[in-house]
């Protein structure tokens, strides 16, 4: 009974300590939340630490959102890489993690469309293709419309490279660049042979130069077509009015344009002028090695075939210079925009509106296609900045490596780069010609070509 006593003593005296300990505190001051500023140590005085503006947030360090991307060409992933960083300096309150993947081709292609297909497993941004684009515009479109961002900047970008990635006046993607085709010399060849490289006005100036290094040069080849690529070509048949669809959109490779083409550079193959790249292409690790080696004069190819050259051609190194390609007859427009990546963003993004925000910083900014030019050498969709110091002045691998300015070029035909018709169709069309027509076209024995594109044409389905 004593023991009881005391415990509830001893009881009462904690709980009314407790009381007066809480009493005391609540007529203090508020503590301050923990700072992760280093404390002060004892001596300062408090009087000599700054004022801080009443208004002023203590700085915080906000957690990065993943960006999920995937894309086939590595290339694209050190462009994407360097526009993150920029913007996480100018957005530290919304900084991202940009996540890359870099995919073979077809197999980037076809994981995405089975991811958009089924609901799950796609990323946030994407690189597609031009090729394979249309196919990610059929039945229940799972890309999100770009237009509140492209809209307002049409005036400042050819709005030829947003409307190859749209269907019924809504945009879906952003190209990295206008895809100019120009012609590259081997300036050492073509000194050797004695060929006047910055003359070549028509394709018939063209050939007799070829045959001028034949005759001067019997080991090398004049130029390269490829048998499984149409890239080398494409400028050949819309010069003359053609192209690979009509207006409505409709295969039109059975054409007097594409015979004419076609028979031009097999006529060069049979005289042994041209080659057909080894491994088909020019993407080729064996046509990388034989153009290194220095064993073809001139290719045609886009202007943002320029990092192929300084990435895997490096012997040419101060050896290839770039010039406007020639025409069948004076007057024609000398280029064409070919090919491209339309960068999209998928339903299936977490962070809709932040990913939109940095794909218009990344894509259609100055900054941005400034430093597509300087990083990754391709002729960017916004207009203004072809003439700023910072592209024509610029000093990069690009300058580095080339006989000439690309961006003089690149000004030099600014007015004349037509635009390729594209539809559903363009995908089912272009695997014909690089699965059939073109190597039928330079490697078939006594080949009708116009017969041929014929019987070609009507095999395409889509």
């Amino acid at each position: 009974m004593q023991k009881r006593k005391v415990l509830s003593l001893l009881i009462a005296v904690v709980m009314i300590i407790a009381v007066l300990t809480a009493c005391s505190k609540s007529a203090e001051s508020p503590t301050p939340a923990p700072s992760e500023e280093p404390a002060e140590s004892p001596s300062q005085e408090p009087e000599e630490k700054p004022e801080e503006e009443p208004d002023e947030e203590p700085a915080t360090s906000a957690e990065p959102t993943e960006i999920d991307f995937w894309t086939f060409q590595e290339l694209h992933v050190k462009f994407y890489e360097k526009m993150a960083e920029k913007w996480n300096a100018e957005n530290p309150d919304k900084p991202i993690k940009f996540v890359p993947t870099v995919y073979p081709f077809d197999d980037m292609h076809n994981k995405l469309l089975i991811a958009l297909q089924s609901g799950v497993g796609a990323p946030d941004l994407v690189d597609i293709e031009i090729g394979k684009y249309a196919n990610f515009l059929k039945g229940d479109i799972q890309l999100v419309p770009l237009n509140d961002i492209v809209e307002p900047e049409l005036d400042n970008i050819v709005k030829a490279r947003v409307d190859i990635y749209s269907k019924d006046n809504t945009y879906y993607g952003i190209c990295f660049h206008v895809g100019a085709a120009v012609m590259y010399y081997n300036t050492e060849l073509c000194d050797q042979a004695g060929i006047d490289w910055e003359n070549i006005k028509t394709w018939d100036e063209y050939y007799q130069a070829g045959k001028k290094l034949k005759e001067a040069l019997p080991d090398k080849y004049w130029t390269s077509v490829e048998s499984g690529d149409i890239w080398h070509m494409w400028p050949m048949i819309t010069s003359q009015g053609g192209d690979m669809l009509d207006k409505d959109g409709k295969p039109s490779i059975n054409s007097p344009q594409m015979a004419k083409a076609l028979e031009f550079n097999r006529k060069m193959v049979d005289e042994g002028i041209a080659v057909v790249a080894p491994g088909n292409y020019h993407h080729s690790e064996e046509f990388y090695a034989m153009m290194n080696g220095g064993d073809i004069a001139s290719i045609s190819m886009p202007m943002w075939y320029m990092d192929r050259f300084t990435d895997y051609m490096p012997d040419l190194s101060g050896k290839i210079a770039i010039a406007p390609l020639p025409v069948w007859e004076a007057g024609q427009p000398r280029s064409v925009g070919m090919g491209g990546t339309g960068t999209s963003i998928t339903k299936q993004a977490e962070n809709l509106e932040l990913v939109k925000e940095f794909l218009a910083f990344a894509k259609l900014s100055k900054e941005g296609n400034i430093e597509v030019w300087n990083t990754l050498g391709f002729d960017p969709i916004r207009t203004e900045v072809w003439s700023l110091p910072e592209m024509t002045e610029a000093e990069n691998k690009f300058t580095e490596y080339y006989v000439n300015k690309p961006s003089d070029v690149l000004n030099q035909i600014k007015d004349e780069i037509l635009s390729v018709n594209v539809s559903e169709a363009l995908p089912a069309t272009l695997d014909v010609m690089k699965n059939s027509v073109l190597n039928r076209a330079y490697t078939e024995k006594n080949i009708d070509i116009p017969s041929m594109l014929k019987e070609e044409q009507d095999k395409i389905k889509y």
